[in-house]
């Protein structure tokens, strides 16, 4: 049988920043793996998003969904998250992306070539996090005899995020985990993830978030959330339902490939602690089967 992914809930970040302290323990308390946040411009920080989330509870795992490599320098990458590796070992999961193209041309940060600079930017990423001393001197990043000196203890796992086939490609290859967006149907997940394995062999982790809802008019809700995310209604994403079709939709989904599910609520979610103990209901009617 496959195993159950991890599960998770995402903090969409056009959620106010100030509920993220009541809902990360939430999300704890219901029993859930993972807390995703989100850095999408110009709305939340992924680093400070994270920061709370991780100070307000004591075992859930955070993920950052995912930094932009043009708008942070590399060294600051490194030291920021270094540092709360260091203070919530084990916990922090940082993710990279080269960013939409559109957002970094707004802020006079788009890259010629978003994929030269991911993979230059990953490269010395990982280099620094492992506390070596790192001198580079690429078309995009620029490091002369840097060193952390403060290190993480355990280097968190690298996720790197990436949609077409070259960006999936390079994501597999230099990260530790791939990181992939919501609004899949269930087809182009399963061509993802066979993209994945060929690179890097199956069983690699696989990130993916799933809109969600629960309740009367479940179906209609997820229905047009999905377009705000670059899908299509009418192709059945996502899903809608009570505890047995959310398990159904679990291991729909981990016979794809998927190892962490991140269920992402609704825009117009009504009850949204109440949504995330619904889906501790459905963690635990998936571990009891």
């Amino acid at each position: 049988m496959t195993p159950v992914p991890a599960l998770g809930l995402c903090f969409v970040p056009t959620l106010r920043p100030e509920t993220l302290v009541q809902l990360a323990r939430s999300v704890e308390a219901a029993g859930l793996d993972e807390l995703w946040v989100w850095e999408d411009c110009f709305k939340q920080s992924g680093i400070a998003s994270a920061a709370v989330a991780l100070a307000s509870t004591e075992r859930i795992r955070v993920g950052i969904g995912l930094m932009p490599t043009p708008l942070w320098n590399v060294a600051l990458t490194a030291m920021e998250v270094a540092t709360l590796a260091r203070v919530f070992p084990g916990r922090l999961l940082p993710g990279i992306g080269h960013g939409v193209q559109e957002w970094m041309g707004q802020v006079g940060a788009r890259a010629r070539s978003p994929l030269g600079l991911l993979e230059e930017y990953a490269t010395a990423l990982r280099a620094l996090l492992a506390g070596e001393t790192v001198t580079t001197d690429g078309a995009y990043v620029h490091l002369d005899a840097v060193r952390l000196d403060w290190p993480p203890t355990s280097v968190p796992p690298l996720f790197i995020g990436g949609t077409g086939p070259r960006s999936v490609d390079l994501a597999a290859r230099l990260g530790d985990a791939y990181l992939a967006p919501c609004a899949w149907t269930d087809a182009h997940v399963a061509d993802v993830s066979a993209q994945v394995t060929a690179v890097r062999g199956p069983g690699h982790p696989f990130v993916y978030s799933e809109i969600a809802a629960t309740g009367p008019g479940a179906r209609e809700r997820v229905d047009a959330e999905v377009p705000r995310w670059g899908g299509e209604a009418d192709l059945s994403i996502g899903t809608a339902g009570d505890v047995p079709d959310f398990v159904a939709a679990v291991r729909r989904l981990a016979g794809l490939g998927v190892t962490n599910l991140v269920f992402q609520p609704t825009e117009d979610e009504p009850d949204l602690d109440g949504f995330v103990a619904f889906l501790g209901e459905v963690r635990s009617a998936l571990l009891a089967d």
